[in-house]
């Protein structure tokens, strides 16, 4: 059996012309996946609305050992976003020592930065290693990171000095 390709006065096979339109395509995106993360902060950490991590108390993780939401009843002013807590023990504790309880990478999805991007997250898919919350977007992401714990916290501390700074440079633009 042949198969036969039709040749474009370019020189290039309908197949290859398709793969270049959908590679160029795909570059094109990239701008606007980053400003579409970009713009969901101010700074660098992960915000909606300027509330870090969906409004979850970040201490809850520590002293309840669960996601627990905040209110902005308990709110407390941070690295340019605003953090939420359940109530004013926890906004002292954090106001007290914020690098303490904040998550890592600003909140962004942390085997996200370990791939050198940013994601947002699943307040759910979190975890806390060596005194140190980290959060994912999601429970596959969770499994990944994970996976190889201490070569993705590794890449991610690597990335995420570049990825701050990216981020909040668009800021900066905006």
């Amino acid at each position: 059996m042949t198969v036969r390709s039709r040749t474009h006065s370019t020189g290039y096979s309908a197949t290859a012309l398709t793969r270049w339109i959908l590679l160029l395509a795909v570059l094109l995106m990239v701008p606007a996946v980053w400003s579409a993360a970009a713009g969901q902060h101010e700074g660098a950490v992960y915000t909606e609305d300027g509330v870090a991590i969906k409004g979850y108390d970040p201490v809850a993780y520590f002293t309840l050992g669960e996601p627990t939401q905040g209110s902005a009843q308990y709110s407390v002013e941070w690295d340019g976003a605003e953090w939420w807590f359940a109530g004013t023990e926890h906004r002292d504790m954090f106001a007290d020592d914020p690098e303490r309880y904040a998550p890592r990478y600003g909140g962004y999805c942390a085997y996200a930065a370990a791939q050198g991007s940013v994601s947002d997250i699943d307040p759910d898919q979190w975890a806390i290693e060596d005194g140190r919350l980290y959060l994912n977007r999601n429970a596959r992401f969770h499994r990944r990171f994970h996976a190889d714990l201490a070569a993705n916290i590794a890449a991610a501390d690597q990335n995420w000095p570049a990825l701050r700074a990216k981020l909040e440079e668009a800021a900066a633009a905006q």
